[in-house]
């Protein structure tokens, strides 16, 4: 069955309003985005589906010369008790009221850093401090010792000391935006939709980039992720799924958020980007979120790009946080189409 076919049959019932838009935004978008250099173009169509290792190889001497512009890095602040706890600062010294980018990595749950490499993820929050936002780089508590839904905890507890100790730094606590990638993004995504590990104010943040996350769980064999990370996190009774999945809690919430994907990812994710779409279309009266897939980019690519010269997902994610959403989300739908 081939990657429409499988995303039809996923998402049965829900009608062409919503099924064909998606289509149409995840599998036609990428066409008006900024290539990669030419070099790295032609390894990235190579690789396609294949190993995300070269990725490392692919983008150190871009990264390496990149601009850094002035940024400050603090490194190593806890905002817990637990060595994982930690975060990172990016600042142009001098510089105040800034909106504020919090970063979470990936890593299947199980694994990952907030410096894969001493150039990533740096790059995603030297980038934003370059662009007038406070950047934040993220750590968290990782399964099997930390399972659901520690994630999203940690989340919560990153946003708490972002409000208190943020503008010390330049940040302005009311303009938070939250950017998680994979396992980072399904993070973020429980903390701005489910109202279980949000304080009582609710989530207090303006708004989420999710970039290929998983926000809907299946009890799928053929999955190869679900018998490792997955179920390290989420845990191993498929009765628990629905409860325990972002998308099943977006009534819950009025957070804007923009999704992201890249062309050669992970079939997997892309149905759940799928599935939450269409929630978050339906949350909001057919006006549905920005979505944006990486033309040439795999699941490591799309954040291994920040900060060089093919810079089509930084200038998105900042004329959404700037004026997209608002522009979006706050108009009249009365007399919008409806999804039923």
């Amino acid at each position: 069955m081939n990657p429409i076919s499988q995303l039809r049959s996923r998402l049965g019932g829900l009608g062409c309003a919503a099924l064909c838009g998606f289509a149409v935004i995840v599998w036609s978008s990428a066409s008006v985005a900024q290539n990669p250099p030419p070099d790295i173009k032609r390894k990235l169509v190579e690789q396609a589906w294949g190993p995300l290792s070269e990725n490392r190889d692919m983008y150190d001497a871009a990264l390496t010369a990149a601009p850094k512009g002035g940024v400050k890095v603090t490194k190593d602040i806890a905002y817990g008790s637990d060595p994982r706890q930690k975060l990172d600062i990016y600042q142009i010294p001098g510089k105040s009221n800034l909106p504020i980018m919090v970063f979470f990595h990936g890593g299947g749950y199980t694994r990952g850093e907030r410096d894969y490499s001493p150039l990533v993820h740096a790059n995603v929050l030297t980038y934003f401090a370059r662009n007038g936002f406070l950047g934040i780089n993220a750590d968290y508590r990782l399964a099997p010792a930390f399972p659901w839904p520690s994630g999203g905890e940690d989340v919560a507890r990153v946003v708490a000391w972002v409000k208190k100790n943020a503008s010390t730094y330049g940040g302005n606590p009311g303009r938070i935006f939250l950017f998680g990638h994979s396992a980072g993004a399904s993070h973020v995504a429980q903390y701005v939709l489910d109202r279980r590990v949000q304080p009582s104010s609710g989530p207090g943040v303006s708004g989420a980039i999710l970039m290929s996350g998983r926000y809907v769980l299946h009890y799928d064999p053929d999955d190869p992720s679900l018998t490792g990370g997955v179920m390290d996190y989420f845990g191993k009774d498929p009765s628990r799924y629905e409860s325990r999945s972002s998308a099943s809690h977006v009534n819950e919430s009025q957070v804007p958020i923009m999704l992201v994907m890249s062309e050669f990812d992970q079939l997997n994710l892309a149905v759940t980007s799928g599935e939450l779409f269409v929630a978050l279309c339906r949350r909001d009266g057919g006006r549905c979120p920005r979505f944006v897939q990486l033309k040439y980019h795999n699941h490591m690519s799309e954040f291994y790009h920040f900060n060089t010269q093919d810079d089509y997902l930084g200038k998105e994610i900042l004329e959404w946080t700037r004026e997209g959403f608002g522009a979006t989300r706050h108009l009249d739908n009365k007399n919008s189409d409806r999804i039923d």
